[in-house]
């Protein structure tokens, strides 16, 4: 699914069932169907009226009862090395807790999409496997993201990648993408083990040994294919993960939870502006808006390479309400425009001037690009600089006009 699309169906039908499951659950967090994340359904939030949403799903359960609802691999007793690698994940219960409360947000996020595609519920923990849930960022030919996808792979996933935008990192993009890849796999070799082998090993290779071995046997859950030790061991790890939120008393933990307004949504970013606008608009600090949105590889939010940001819910409200309430303000402004050309960023007479920056010695573009966090680019259209070169004592404007 094009991600312009994506970002064309969510906000309001999202926020209204989750706010809905605030209202109305006094469980800590919501369920079963979410409204469908990577199915959103806003406006691009530059109308003067709220948006209407629709009626939100009845919110049921938690994700952890979602996840055993859909697995679809073997338990805990199917192999010794399963448990044995349960029980490492969990040596210490409290230093687990606190990884797995870090990545629910995301974790939550891409149950909901895992369900959209009716993929089985152990590879929404598959990110657990490549990444610890961290947004790893690119280096020259290497995997990048939570998923660990490599550029070539992305390619051939539809995913984009330039020197501003990563799609690998993108929460909801490469989810979405992960999620259809693996249904597809499971389409055509109708066994989720043979999945995982695939998304490790590779398609192709996982065909050849289809042809030459044909299906696996349901035992041992470990196909002894002639595969490598480390495509093994991913399978392996994949369910042991599963094994945890299957019987997590039986290791010693607890499975945290996430409250309603904390649950991850795409919302509609109706022209590109920094990430500290985007930050001070949704009343979130600014490295946390980043590691959400970790595609942006600059200090800008390019509505051109992915028309959304990830927020929380209850920043995600905040943030469509600033902006309604900028575009009521300069409708009712004459000789603004409306709230439409407002919204996509047009003249504004009443914006207060830029930030500037004195340069002290040993300072350099980069740096301030880096401290003010947008990119060299703009400072230098923004400074009408020919180069990178700057001197000290130079005032330089470090952001666009709010």
């Amino acid at each position: 699914m094009n991600t312009r699309t994506l970002a064309k169906r969510l906000l309001p039908l999202t926020l209204a069932a989750l706010l809905a499951a605030c209202a109305t659950e006094p469980a800590p967090r919501p369920a079963q169907a979410l409204p469908a994340a990577p199915s959103p359904v806003a406006t691009a939030p530059a109308s003067t009226s709220s948006s209407a949403p629709a009626a939100a799903p009845e919110v049921v359960g938690n994700v952890w009862d979602r996840l055993r609802g859909s697995f679809q691999m073997a338990d805990c007793d199917a192999d010794p090395a399963v448990m044995s690698w349960a029980r490492r994940y969990t040596r210490y219960p409290e230093g687990f807790e606190a990884a797995l409360r870090d990545a629910l947000p995301q974790l939550t996020y891409v149950q909901q999409v895992a369900a959209e595609h009716d993929v089985a519920g152990e590879f929404v923990l598959l990110p657990w496997i490549e990444s610890g849930f961290r947004p790893i960022p690119a280096r020259r030919g290497r995997p990048a993201g939570m998923w660990q996808i490599m550029p070539a792979t992305a390619t051939a996933m539809g995913l984009h990648i330039d020197r501003r935008y990563d799609a690998r990192l993108d929460v909801q993009a490469a989810a979405d993408a992960v999620m259809k890849l693996l249904r597809r796999y499971y389409d055509e070799f109708h066994d989720w083990r043979v999945v995982d082998f695939a998304y490790n090993a590779g398609e192709y290779q996982v065909r050849r040994l289809m042809q030459s071995h044909g299906l696996p046997p349901q035992e041992p859950v470990v196909p002894r294919w002639p595969v490598r030790s480390i495509t093994r061991e991913h399978l392996t790890k994949l369910l042991a993960m599963a094994c945890v939120v299957r019987e997590p008393e039986h290791f010693g933990v607890e499975l945290p939870l996430l409250e309603p307004d904390q649950h991850l949504v795409p919302v509609p970013l109706p022209h590109s502006m920094t990430m500290a606008r985007a930050a001070d608009k949704a009343g979130m600090p600014l490295d946390a808006l980043k590691a959400l949105n970790a595609a942006f590889r600059t200090g800008m939010a390019d509505a051109n390479a992915a028309p959304y940001l990830m927020m929380p819910v209850n920043h995600a409200q905040q943030f469509q309400d600033a902006l309604l309430a900028q575009a009521a303000a300069a409708n009712a402004t004459p000789g603004i425009g409306s709230a439409a050309e407002f919204g996509a960023d047009a003249p504004a007479q009443r914006d207060p001037p830029a930030r500037t920056h004195r340069v002290v010695a040993g300072e350099s573009l980069w740096q301030l690009a880096h401290r003010y966090a947008v990119s060299v680019q703009e400072l230098q259209r923004w400074n009408r600089l020919r180069g990178a070169r700057i001197k000290p004592g130079q005032v330089l404007k470090v952001s666009a006009p709010m």
